[in-house]
């Protein structure tokens, strides 16, 4: 060290020179620098070695076990995500169906096995030809009576018969291609069965009480069944436009416009009413001794 790089303090000690200081400062965090960075490799180095002795020492058995633990979650996450999509499906029918095929049969069957009961009380037997000659089938006797509740119960049973047989096409096709479930499919063969026994057992009924019937009688029920949806599809719209027209009138007319208007119509009845007897004593003139008299049916002016 030289004299000019340290200066001698009055107690002794010596003091750096600000270079000198400057020097030792770097040659200490080189130092430290140095130190670290062997520390690091020296760590990584020991960390390695570690792990590479833990896998060696390692039984395979495990490595197995970890292996067959990882293919087993795979496949009940597989299966659980499938089980979870069978039951979507399940619902997804299960509503979109409905209550579908819980079908019943109507009232008339049981209320026909009421009337046969009652026939058969009063001396009708099965397959005992009808009465013949005229006024022998009336309408109280009892071959006629049981002939009538028959039809009644065909007739009853034409919107199931139908309901199934629209359905079957479309739920065999589901089937044949599993886009039913199997509980959907059973409520379907257990209506279709159903159905199908009712038809057998009209048509033996119906041999029963005429030999021969069972050939036309759900003919004749289509068409009378056809009948009166009809009527009744008349009689629904007439009120229907009854009630609009009714409903139109009371929001246009006022009370006195309306009290008017029945008065006009009552009048106008009184008016045909009386046009009506004169058109019948004129006719009863121009038929008196087998003559017609000219004219009689134009109306009066």
């Amino acid at each position: 060290m030289s004299a000019e790089e340290a200066t001698i303090n009055p107690d002794g000690t010596q003091t750096m020179g600000e270079d000198a200081a400057a020097d030792a400062g770097a040659d200490y965090a080189d130092a430290g620098g140095a130190a670290a960075d062997d520390a690091e490799e020296d760590f990584a180095e020991g960390a390695e070695e570690a792990a590479e002795e833990v896998i060696k020492g390692t039984d395979p058995a495990i490595f197995l076990l970890l292996g067959f633990a990882l293919i087993a979650a795979l496949w009940f996450v597989s299966w659980y995500k499938k089980k979870k999509e069978e039951e979507e499906s399940d619902s997804f029918f299960s509503e979109l169906d409905g209550e579908k095929f819980n079908l019943k049969l109507p009232d008339a069957v049981d209320e026909y096995y009421e009337v046969k009961a009652k026939c058969e009380a009063a001396g009708w037997e099965p397959g005992q030809p009808s009465p013949q000659g005229p006024g022998a089938q009336n309408a109280s006797g009892p071959h006629r009576m049981l002939a009538q509740a028959l039809m009644k119960r065909c007739i009853a049973d034409i919107p199931i018969v139908q309901h199934i047989q629209k359905e079957s096409g479309g739920m065999n096709k589901l089937y044949s291609q599993s886009m039913c479930s199997v509980k959907q499919w059973k409520a379907y063969q257990a209506a279709e069965n159903m159905v199908s026994a009712e038809v057998d057992e009209v048509r033996a009924e119906a041999d029963e009480i005429e030999p021969g019937w069972s050939q036309v009688i759900w003919r004749q029920a289509m068409q009378y069944h056809s009948m009166l949806k009809q009527r009744q599809e008349a009689e629904e719209n007439a009120r229907k436009a009854m009630a609009a027209q009714q409903a139109a009138q009371a929001k246009k007319l006022t009370p006195e416009e309306e009290a008017k208007k029945k008065e006009e119509a009552a009048e106008k009845a009184a008016k045909e009413l009386l046009q009506a007897e004169d058109r019948e004593k004129d006719g009863k003139k121009a038929f008196k001794d087998g003559s017609m008299k000219k004219g009689f049916l134009s109306g009066k002016k």
